[in-house]
């Protein structure tokens, strides 16, 4: 019988084994990148089949992984899949977005709430769920999400948008809860603090396409995803008890 134990040795001796949701993104291309320097095994998981063959193409090494996160079971069927191929997931990252506004708050579209629910709440909540036994047994397990600064100070233009963010970011916590709660804050047999989960804060994210299309702009508090691939390889070697529930804002 393999014990909670065993897992966290083996797990030890072997490369990291990290989800990268919404990997064909700026974003997600940083953070392959980043991850894959840092010697883990990463699953880059999309909706968009071409452009993973894209980024399979251009980051030897990676495992791709075509899914629907907004149906449960297309994520279980993924996680099978995950398990056979690398083995035990040791980081989720959840990089699921997009943005839609309106005018004001009775211009808040229905459509684009079911967007935006759906596409960001709904496929971190499948994901998380699925991959949350996988994340508590590691000793490096890593959840991280990337909000913004608006979901504490949101504009009527963008309220659904916040609202969802600001959401995210409760689930999250939530999960940081659990990973307490069956480690370091374990009411009867309390152990050392080894999964986290964390939620990254940006105004904008930038990447060096939308800076050549604007040369003369200056992007203010923007943050580049290539630092923000740099804080989420980091994490991994950092002590969990000092990431957990955490929101740490950048740029």
């Amino acid at each position: 019988m393999t014990t909670t134990n065993d897992h966290n040795d083996v797990a030890s001796t072997r490369p990291l084994n990290i989800v990268v949701a919404g990997s064909t993104s700026a974003a997600g291309q940083a953070v392959v990148t980043a991850l894959l320097k840092a010697g883990a095994k990463v699953a880059a998981v999309d909706l968009d089949a071409a452009r993973l063959e894209v980024l399979a193409a251009s980051h030897p090494g990676v495992a791709t992984y075509t899914c629907n996160l907004a149906n449960p079971e297309s994520v279980a069927k993924l996680a099978a899949s995950v398990h056979n191929d690398l083995g035990p997931v040791d980081g989720l990252i959840h990089l699921v977005g997009g943005w839609r506004g309106g005018d004001g708050i009775t211009g808040q579209k229905d459509e684009d709430w079911d967007v935006l629910h759906t596409s960001i709440m709904t496929t971190l909540r499948n994901t998380s769920r699925t991959f949350y036994p996988d994340l508590e047994a590691s000793p490096r397990g890593r959840l991280a999400i990337v909000s913004a600064t608006t979901a504490a100070k949101p504009t009527a233009s963008g309220a659904g948008y916040s609202a969802i963010k600001a959401a995210s970011e409760a689930w999250v916590l939530g999960v940081a809860d659990g990973f307490n709660a069956a480690q370091s804050g374990h009411k009867t047999e309390p152990r050392e603090q080894t999964s986290a989960a964390v939620v990254f804060v940006v105004k904008a994210l930038l990447d060096d396409a939308m800076k050549d299309a604007a040369p003369h702009r200056k992007f203010p508090g923007y943050t580049h995803v290539n630092e923000l691939a740099e804080h989420i390889a980091a994490l991994f070697t950092a002590p969990a008890a000092d990431l957990n529930g955490t929101r740490q804002h950048l740029g």
